[in-house]
């Protein structure tokens, strides 16, 4: 049974910084080019849009232009964890943070991802 577990969320004032953590049971992150984690958000009466994702294959990141130059995603397989480090906190920032894998696709769009965590609040105010 595959499940995903976030922390870190939080409350900060703008321009402070949070980092997101994502561990992974029973997914085998890395065991084909394909497989991908990803961090996405749902901000209040917004659906829900991608953030940034990272690949297991040569490790290759992808962010949204609102995410770009501020926040970093990256991995630590050894502990199955996927973080997300998020500078410069803007107001419009606060929603729900959701850790998403899956195997492949068009890594912003939510359909790729088959497994979803619970999510972390954000509060940037």
């Amino acid at each position: 049974q595959v499940q995903l577990v976030e922390s870190g969320g939080g409350s900060v004032q703008p321009g402070g910084q949070l980092k997101l953590s994502c561990v992974s049971s029973g997914y085998v992150y890395n065991s084909w080019s394909g497989s991908c984690m990803a961090w996405f958000r749902q901000l209040p009466g917004k659906e829900r849009e991608a953030v940034a994702s990272i690949f297991s294959a040569g490790g290759s990141t992808y962010y949204a232009d609102s995410a770009k130059g501020r926040f970093t995603i990256s991995q630590d397989n050894a502990k199955n964890t996927v973080y997300l480090q998020m500078n410069s906190l803007k107001p419009e920032g606060t929603g729900m943070y959701y850790c998403g894998a899956g195997d492949g696709g068009v890594w912003s769009t939510p359909e790729s991802y088959k497994y979803w965590g619970q999510g972390t609040q954000v509060t940037v105010s």
